[in-house]
Formats: C-alpha cells, structure tokens, sequence
C-alpha cells in the first residue's frame, strides 16, 4: 500500500483547519468572510498541491461519496479516513497550544446547534434544531461533494478546479456559518471538538455531510453526467489523484 495518498490527506486536512479554524478564532478580525475566504484559500492550495498525489479529498464526506460510486476501494478509503482525523486533531490541538485551551478553537457550530445531548433532553426546541443542523449540513455538503465530483473527478473545470471547489467551500460557510458553523467536513468539526472536550455535538457533524456526499455522489453519476461523458471508475479515479491505487 502507498503511503503518499495518505500523507498528502493527513498533512492537507492539517493545513485545512489550522488554517481555517485558526481564521475562526480571530473572528472580530474579518469576522465571517474572512473565515470563508481562509478555508477556501486554504482548499484551493491544498487541491492544487496535492490534488494530483491523492485527490486532496481533506474531508470524510468526499472521500465516504468517491467510494461508494466505485472510484476508491474500501481499504484505501479507511486509510483516508484515517489520516483525514489525525491531521484534524493534530492542528487541533497545536492551535490550542498556541491560542489557550480557553478558546472555542474555531469550534463548527452556530445558533442552531444543541451543545451536548443533554441538552436535547432538557430544551424541548433542541431536538428539532438537532435536526435542522444535519439537514442544512447535508444540503451544504451535496453541493461541495457536486463541485468536486463535476470539476475534480470527471475534469470539467480542468485547472480551474481547485478555484471551483474552494469557492463552493467559502460560500458554503457564508450561508451557513451562522446557523451550523458551516462544516461540511467531519474532521473539520472533530478536530476542535476533541480538543475542547466538547464532543456532544459532533454526531450531527456526521450524519449531515455523510449524507449529502452520499446523496452527491449517486445523483452525479446517475442524472448530472451525461452520457456522452460517462467515465469507467477506474478512469476517472486516475484523473482524481489516482484514488484506486
């Protein structure tokens, strides 16, 4: 097994939150935008430099849509996953060092998110925003998942890919920064999580963006890829940093 992929994802989702979570503890420096512009600029680099060794898939929810539409095996895809949430906790926990165990770290919530499962059981509104968490996360994470698959996997955006997928990822935490954080990325949430000790939120963190990539990946390849286009799995696996290997 090549461990390239996996380095390229481990030190890739490392720059991903340290950058963006980073960008979140300083909101009262360029508040919102500038957290969107700091993940997005940070997505950008990171396809462009290790795009072509792994996918620069920095993100369970990617990864969990490229596999289950037959372009990355089981096996591959788990030492994906793997490197994805270690290179999380690892920026996690140097941003913590850095700014003080006091701060949120960027934490991904908003105003809609319940804190711990506790709270579900004690604010009788909590359960229903548990609910409107996963489903925005979702509809977020369809629409990232959707722009890697048409500009990364099947190659239509050609150099521009990075570009398109990065700008998808700041709109994203735009709209819904406020009410969810605007994760989309399991790892994203996990990292700052555990380093808070705050982890009773993170399930919604999961559900959500798993569910839009699933989603994302099975309308691509069914309804948004034409015909004349459609690509053999191992093909467009090549194309996408060569996932198969």
């Amino acid at each position: 097994m090549e461990t390239k992929p996996a380095l390229a994802e481990l030190v890739g989702t490392f720059l991903l939150v340290l950058i963006g979570a980073g960008a979140a503890t300083q909101m009262e420096s360029g508040g919102l935008v500038g957290v969107a512009l700091a993940h997005g600029l940070a997505l950008v680099t990171i396809v462009y430099a290790w795009g072509g060794i792994s996918g620069a898939h920095v993100n369970p929810a990617v990864t969990f849509g490229v596999v289950i539409s037959g372009r990355m095996e089981w096996p591959k895809a788990v030492t994906y996953w793997v490197a994805q949430f270690l290179g999380a906790l690892a920026a996690a926990y140097l941003l913590q060092w850095l700014v003080g165990i006091d701060s949120s770290l960027g934490a991904t919530v908003g105003r809609l998110t319940p804190l711990s499962s506790e709270s579900m059981l004690r604010m009788p509104d909590a359960a229903p925003d548990a609910v409107k968490v996963i489903v925005l996360e979702a509809i977020l994470t369809f629409f990232l998942v959707t722009a890697v698959f048409a500009s990364g996997v099947a190659g239509r955006s050609g150099n521009l890919a990075g570009l398109a997928i990065g700008l998808v990822l700041a709109a994203g935490i735009l709209a819904g920064g406020p009410l969810t954080g605007g994760s989309m990325n399991p790892a994203r949430t996990l990292g700052p999580a555990a380093a808070t000790g705050e982890l009773g939120y993170v399930w919604m963190y999961f559900v959500g963006p798993l569910v839009g990539g699933t989603a994302a990946a099975f309308l691509y390849d069914k309804f948004f890829l034409p015909a004349a286009e459609l690509t053999p799995p191992v093909e467009a696996a090549a194309r996408h940093g060569n996932p198969r290997r």
